[in-house]
């Protein structure tokens, strides 16, 4: 169990944070395959997913993982997918290639770390970064796990069960008739 400081407040994210994709994959392709080729098994996208608190996202990966504590869910700010595509290097890279399972509207998930945070009413705790590893090379490409290091996202402990879904901006009004 993560020892939480009770004097910080919940950060609410759902207010200011849109969820603007989401992720989960049934098996590792990276974790367990050091030294060989890394797994064929796919990230799919999803308007929605399952949080259970203290297992993980239902039907990923790390659902019920024994002795995960740490990365029940793991964040990415899209502010860093974004310069990841603009650095040139990797211009087409996908949400998916990252293998993190929230997209989040730009946010500093680093500030996470150790704190409680709310977004659409499920609560987690900041367990650490998620470090990028050497894997990050093949899955994006050359020079990513470099370039991520500092950005690669949040991992994260679920506290309280519940359904997170990829954001809807509500539609804008129409333009009042111009009257002549």
């Amino acid at each position: 169990m993560v020892n939480r400081d009770c004097s910080q407040p919940i950060s609410q994210l759902s207010n200011i944070v849109l969820v603007l994709a989401l992720s989960r994959s049934s098996a590792h392709n990276f974790v367990g395959y050091h030294g060989c080729s890394p797994g064929q098994h796919p990230v799919d996208l999803v308007s929605a997913c399952e949080c259970i608190a203290g297992r993980g996202i239902r039907g990923d990966r790390f659902y019920d993982h024994p002795g995960n504590t740490v990365r029940q869910i793991t964040f990415f700010a899209s502010g860093v997918l974004d310069a990841l595509k603009a650095d040139g290097r990797w211009p087409a890279v996908s949400f998916a290639a990252t293998r993190r399972n929230v997209l989040l509207e730009t946010a500093d998930l680093n500030s996470l770390v150790n704190r409680e945070f709310e977004i659409q009413g499920v609560r987690f705790w900041g367990t650490e970064e998620c470090r990028p590893c050497y894997w990050m090379d093949q899955a994006i490409g050359p020079g990513a796990e470099q370039w991520l290091k500092g950005r690669g996202g949040l991992r994260a402990q679920i506290l309280s069960d519940g359904w997170l879904t990829v954001s809807r901006l509500p539609p804008f009004p129409p333009a009042p008739a111009e009257k002549l």
